[in-house]
């Protein structure tokens, strides 16, 4: 029996991972799959190990805070690859619990396949040279990653992105009214979604300036209303406490959903969000973005010396312009939010934005992402001799 072990450790990564589980399940249907994942890759097939859920924190010094359950999970995840009887490892993004997991994996003499490269091209790239020497094959979802690792050795093969599947049909097929009307939402009106993050302390830094920079563009036009995407990886209710200690105003209209992001984007005009994967998902869905992040003035201080980019925003770096307005740490206030914001909601600004988003979903691929990659995990597994 062929057996992969997976460890995809955010909830960007395993939504993604789920449709190569999906895929490689139809290429050998009696695969024994299982490791790091979240409620996707379970549903999938995946026996989980550890529960991404676990792993949900991010940034440079937040995660010393919650290290005993890193440290738990890390030591999990290293027993199954000791006792699964791996044929192939797929590591999934999450460079600072996936790259050292790839030299147990190659001590162990355990292919490696990286699917989803860590951001190399964007900080730390001497990891490039670590990461060539640990893993035997990297698939890519940006077409310019390919460059990056050209001069390191290691094959690399460029897939497409895997949202292009999954949010491409929405898209072409769901207009925002159609969106709005399955979500319960008022067809008519400006509707502005507010997308906080996936992980903990992304969302206790970032929904409390959210929620301001509803209170200012409520106060320059009550007709805007609102509504917030909760990951499944945060507590419903904490996001409530947040809004009731907000003591936003009567009048200013905030849902609150789980489980319906990507229908929240569809149906939005406008989204506020952090930088990241969903950045790429808002440009597939067509609806104006805003982005903005605040994080420990620590976790900036050491962020601004080892990031070397001119953007944290994947469309503007996809495109090499600044086509987002995008707001990082000071610039980050409730009011410049939220003029951005009310200048998306119509007129020429949001068009232009539009038109140039459209660019980005042509250069992302024309889909088959999880195909191609579970073709390449089917090859490394069964060469190994797991078939």
């Amino acid at each position: 029996m062929t057996t992969l072990l997976l460890s995809a450790g955010d909830a960007s990564g395993e939504l993604h991972t789920a449709p190569l589980v999906e895929a490689f399940r139809r290429r050998v249907p009696d695969a024994r799959l299982l490791g790091l994942g979240g409620t996707e890759m379970e549903k999938a097939g995946v026996d989980l190990v550890v529960h991404q859920r676990e792993l949900a924190i991010g940034g440079l010094v937040e995660v010393l805070g919650d290290a005993g359950r890193i440290l738990s999970a890390w030591r999990r995840m290293n027993r199954a690859l000791t006792t699964s009887g791996a044929d192939l490892v797929i590591l999934v993004d999450s460079p600072d619990f996936n790259i050292p997991l790839a030299r147990r994996a190659k001590k162990a003499g355990i292919p490696v396949l990286y699917f989803i490269s860590p951001q190399v091209w964007a900080w730390r790239r001497g990891r490039i040279r670590k990461i060539a020497r640990r893993v035997d094959r990297m698939a890519v979802i940006f077409p310019f990653e390919r460059e990056v690792y050209a001069a390191s050795g290691l094959r690399v093969d460029f897939v497409g992105h895997p949202l292009v599947d999954r949010l491409g049909g929405m898209a072409k097929h769901f207009s925002r009214e159609e969106m709005r009307r399955s979500l319960g939402i008022d067809p008519g009106g400006p509707l502005v979604v507010l997308l906080p993050g996936s992980r903990r302390n992304e969302v206790r830094d970032a929904l409390s300036l959210h929620l301001e920079a509803a209170r200012a563009v409520h106060v320059r036009d009550p007709r805007v209303r609102f509504a917030i995407g909760v990951a499944p990886t945060i507590p419903r209710a904490s996001v409530e406490e947040s809004i009731a200690r907000a003591g936003l105003p009567s009048l200013l209209s905030m849902q609150v959903f789980e489980g319906r992001t990507y229908e929240l984007i569809r149906a939005a005009d406008v989204a506020l969000a952090k930088p990241g994967t969903v950045t790429v998902e808002i440009a597939l869905l067509g609806t104006p973005m805003v982005v903005a992040a605040r994080v420990s003035p620590l976790t900036a201080f050491l962020a601004r010396r080892a990031v070397r980019l001119p953007s944290l925003t994947m469309p503007n770096l996809i495109l090499g312009s600044q086509v987002v307005p995008e707001f990082i740490q000071e610039t980050a206030r409730p009011e410049r939010l939220a003029l951005a914001l009310i200048e998306l909601l119509g007129g020429p600004t949001r068009e232009a934005q539009l038109v140039q988003l459209a660019r980005v979903r042509q250069r992302l691929g024309s889909g088959g992402a999880a195909e191609r990659a579970a073709a390449i995990a089917e090859e490394m597994a069964c060469g190994a001799g797991g078939a």
